[in-house]
């Protein structure tokens, strides 16, 4: 069974380079799994998209909360898919404007178009508050 994770969390602390490293493992790791999403990170909070079949999803969540790089995991959405929304992506940083007028044009043309509206909407609005 497929699934889907939305989940938010704090790491205040992280370089850039920090963060292009926990893109670079994901999209070396990810493909093994069987794991796709995306991720967008504003300086402070990141907010991560996962897709696979349910044991690995859950499985990477735990590591997730255990990293010492961020804190404060908190889900906010799982559910049962039956497609993938990300299925080309191992992990992709989708960037954040920095302008707030350009953020939701911006992630409206750069989100999968598959996306439920509901999980499109809480990144959205992840991202414009930011």
């Amino acid at each position: 069974m497929l699934s889907q994770y939305l989940y938010i969390s704090t790491a205040p602390t992280l370089l850039r380079e920090e963060v292009d490293a926990i893109l670079a493992t994901s999209a070396r790791n990810n493909p093994a799994r069987g794991i796709t999403g995306l991720l967008l990170f504003n300086g402070r909070n990141f907010l991560q998209l996962l897709e696979g079949e349910e044991a690995e999803v859950a499985a990477l969540m735990e590591v997730i909360t255990a990293d010492p790089r961020h804190a404060g995991v908190s889900v906010l959405d799982k559910r049962a898919i039956a497609a993938r929304a990300c299925p080309g992506w191992a992990m992709k940083r989708v960037l954040i404007a920095e302008s707030i007028e350009n953020r939701r044009e911006m992630l409206e043309r750069d989100l999968p178009a598959g996306l439920d509206p509901e999980v499109r909407k809480m990144i959205v609005n992840f991202a414009v508050l930011n």
